[in-house]
């Protein structure tokens, strides 16, 4: 059967360039998708050195363009898809009020976070249903959890509670089919998006990540899990 055939958006740095690396260490050929395709090779060039099996893919998961021709480029060179790991995402409204925010913001939040995730699995569904099931592992955040919400941060906790309700919806109907749908945690992490000031590892936050989108036939749908696999509130 070959390799086994992963994507990953908004791969080029942080944890998504972490996941590609620690799938690729365990076998997978790694479609590292970016929105700026020369990023993209240049992220790829650098786990290429380390002998790992990538592949850039310039993916634009605000474009419906984007998306089909991304999903054709990989339908032709890999012929399969075991995982799909939905980890590009914005933060654009910290430190606003949630009074404040502009709409427009809320909008740009809601169309990488929401609509970009949602296209890009409608887009390759398919794909891991015909290589016999699989999983696909949304990047959401505890901020996005409706028990434990406080003040702020109002386009980017709603983007993130969107996104745990279509990890719950696309479980439950890929479910027949073999494909396991889950959200993780990565935690606060030290990247461009969590500030230097995060206690977390680019690699601690792909763990649980790499986890649930390395999962058996046995393994859960329909969930939201953090650090160390653990079971999280929606």
């Amino acid at each position: 059967m070959g390799k086994p055939v992963a994507l990953v958006t908004g791969s080029n740095r942080g944890i998504g360039f972490e996941v590609s690396r620690q799938l690729a260490t365990r076998g997978y050929l790694v479609f590292m998708g970016a929105r700026d395709a020369a990023a993209g090779e240049l992220a790829a060039e650098k786990l290429r050195a380390e002998g790992l099996s990538v592949a850039p893919l310039q993916l634009d998961v605000a474009s419906e363009e984007s998306v089909a021709a991304a999903r054709r480029r990989l339908s032709d060179e890999a012929g399969r898809l075991d995982a799909l790991v939905n980890n590009a995402g914005v933060l654009l409204d910290e430190g606003v009020s949630g009074l404040e925010v502009p709409i427009e913001t809320v909008k740009q939040t809601f169309e990488v976070n929401v609509y970009g995730a949602l296209r890009v699995s409608q887009a390759f569904a398919a794909l891991l249903v015909a290589s016999g099931g699989g999983n696909i592992v949304n990047v959401s955040s505890i901020m996005g959890q409706l028990a434990y919400a406080g003040p702020g941060y109002l386009a980017y906790r709603s983007s993130k509670a969107a996104l745990n309700m279509i990890t719950r919806v696309l479980a439950a109907e890929l479910k027949p089919q073999g494909v396991r749908v889950n959200s993780a945690h990565p935690g606060w992490i030290r990247t461009r998006m969590g500030g230097s000031a995060a206690p977390g590892k680019p690699e601690e936050g792909a763990a649980p990540i790499v986890w649930l989108a390395t999962l058996g036939a046995d393994g859960p749908t329909g969930g939201f899990f953090g650090p160390g696999n653990k079971a999280l509130d929606w």
